[in-house]
């Protein structure tokens, strides 16, 4: 009987889910591609060929990194894209778009900026992070991988992401990194998770079977890994238990971006047309709130906390939620 009461009370739950409009909207120079918190901060790139920095307690806007605007194949001057932004504790880095579609890493570091990766080397890198002050990952849109030293200016190693059993490389779509950078989780086309251990630069586990369809985003957090899938799955991964589930709307929908808390008690994923986001627990996947007011395509959803949410979107606004 009571373990009846307790599926009734966790399905009103999830019927229920509460609406919640943003606590605040902030603007930025561009449609946001990427999001990332650091140190009562949160760094914005941007299609504008800038990173937006806000201090979180004012929300005001503190500083604008700026890079060089590009020439497109008709020879106009345009906006560079920043694809994505990342920090280690005072460097920042830049992925970029460059000329003839090739791709540049720019580091800002006390006010200074270099390119620490310039066209010429005739990459199309798609997302980078850092693992320490002086060295980065970043991966290619063939799903290569690369771990590289700064300070020496060469790659330390170089991997093809893929399923061992694979006859096809799958074109990358995301990756992100556990807490402590040791480990990242790739995702692309095929749907399969690979993780990546980033010391011996070598696919050491393989996730397959529950996303059947292209992975767009990716996150790790507590030994759990959500994804957001073109299939409408939200998957959820316990490493630690080695226990998965999937979550999906009623209406088949694709599900653009996904994330965590800090802690992986709740998971958060786009969940229908109008970009609506659904907050859910991790343990009793009963549905908590429903973040609304996004106006375009999900970029990321960021957890600053167990209780704040930002959720970008190809707009120049993005939204700040309070959950309560």
């Amino acid at each position: 009987m009571n373990k009846l009461i307790l599926i009734f009370l966790l399905l009103l739950a999830g019927l229920n889910a509460k609406d919640l409009a943003p606590t605040y909207v902030y603007n930025a120079s561009g449609g946001v591609t990427d999001i990332v918190a650091s140190s009562g901060k949160i760094y914005v790139s941007t299609q504008a060929s800038c990173v937006n920095v806000y201090d979180l307690n004012t929300k005001k806007l503190i500083q604008t990194i700026t890079i060089p605007k590009i020439k497109d194949f008709m020879g106009d001057t345009i906006n560079a894209k920043v694809y994505n932004v990342d920090i280690f504790e005072d460097k920042i880095l830049l992925t970029s778009q460059g000329t003839k579609g090739f791709r540049e890493l720019h580091i800002y570091d006390k006010g200074k900026q270099y390119t620490a990766i310039s066209i010429e080397e005739k990459l199309y890198i798609a997302k980078a992070r850092f693992i320490d002050a002086d060295t980065i990952v970043f991966s290619l849109l063939g799903n290569q991988m690369y771990l590289y030293d700064l300070k020496e200016n060469k790659v330390i190693w170089k991997i093809n992401v893929k399923a061992k059993d694979a006859d096809f490389n799958s074109t990358f779509a995301d990756f992100t990194l556990n807490e402590d950078r040791t480990l990242a989780v790739v995702a692309d086309e095929s749907g399969n998770l690979k993780i990546v251990d980033i010391k011996k630069g070598e696919v050491v586990k393989i996730l397959a079977g529950k996303n059947l369809d292209k992975v767009f985003k990716v996150d790790f957090k507590n030994n759990k890994i959500i994804t957001a899938g073109q299939d409408g799955r939200c998957v959820v991964y316990d490493l630690k238990n080695s226990s998965d589930y999937f979550l999906r709307e009623k209406h088949w929908f694709l599900i653009y971006g996904a994330g965590l808390s800090p802690s992986a008690k709740l998971g958060a994923f786009s969940s229908d047309e109008k970009n609506n986001v659904t907050v859910f627990n991790i343990n009793t996947q009963s549905k908590k709130y429903k973040l609304t007011n996004n106006n375009m395509t999900l970029t990321s959803i960021l957890f600053i906390s167990e209780d704040e949410v930002f959720v970008t979107t190809d707009s120049s606004k993005f939204n700040y939620y309070k959950l309560k």
